[in-house]
């Protein structure tokens, strides 16, 4: 049992290139990171290799920090989660601000307990037809609650996400662009600075409206998706390489139009 404590407070979730979780993993010396949620470090992962990068200036003898948790929950989850997995409560300025809090969970209580219960039961799917269940879902839940959630409600925002993913996997392209657009200003409220998430949600938008011709949007997009991931992830990852291939193909096809 102290052995296992050891290893879930220790351990490092495994992301693939957009950022979905694929495993678990020990990596001793990125162990020592202290906790911050407004951190100064971000990690991404090159196939099993984790890679450690600053997204601001480091002053001399600052300590380098990173987000043990999810920062977009409010401050109370957080501070829940920390305290349940790690044994301590953060202090940071995120937390005693509770910034956002309020935004975070905007709109009618009963609808987004709703939305957040529908979040928290899908599972990744592994075929067509459980996708679909999926999508229907999320558009009802969207319909029937529209106009009572407000796209920055982070339930209705993993909702749009979890329905953009959906049609992605059904190739319902135009639709997914729809579901894809609508997260693009909350993902910027809630990740100002650099944060792979929000890399990574620009690069998938910027590939969607270059697959439906929109490609002056679409190069705008990508060019704001390049900003943020040569910083979250450098210009040598597998990932960026992915983001100049799309990028220049946009290019060639405006060149042609």
């Amino acid at each position: 049992f102290p052995l296992f404590l050891q290893v879930t407070c220790n351990s490092f979730t495994i992301s693939n290139g957009e950022m979905q979780d694929v495993g678990v993993g020990l990596y001793p010396s990125m162990s020592l990171l202290n906790h911050s949620c407004d951190p100064n470090c971000v990690i991404v992962f090159e196939g099993y290799q984790l890679l450690l990068h600053s997204v601001r200036e480091i002053h001399i003898g600052e300590e380098l920090t990173i987000s043990y948790v999810e920062t977009l929950v409010p401050t109370r989850e957080r501070q829940k989660q920390l305290l349940r997995q790690y044994c301590f409560e953060c202090d940071c300025l995120l937390c005693q601000n509770q910034e956002k809090d309020a935004e975070k969970l905007a709109g009618e209580e009963y609808a987004w307990k709703e939305v957040k219960d529908a979040v928290n039961e899908v599972r990744y799917p592994k075929s067509k037809e459980e996708w679909k269940h999926v999508l229907t879902r999320c558009q009802n839940l969207l319909s029937s609650h529209k106009g009572h959630l407000p796209d920055t409600n982070i339930y209705q925002l993993k909702m749009l996400d979890c329905a953009m993913d959906a049609c992605i996997n059904l190739e319902c392209w135009e639709e997914a662009l729809y579901y894809g657009s609508r997260t693009l200003e909350p993902y910027r409220l809630y990740y100002p600075g650099f944060h792979p998430l929000r890399a990574v949600q620009l690069m998938r938008v910027g590939k969607l409206q270059c697959s439906q011709g929109m490609f002056p949007q679409a190069l705008e997009t990508l060019k704001q998706a390049y900003n943020v991931m040569k910083v979250t992830h450098g210009t040598d990852h597998s990932q960026m390489k992915v983001l100049m291939e799309i990028k220049e193909e946009c290019e060639a096809m405006m060149r042609l139009q």
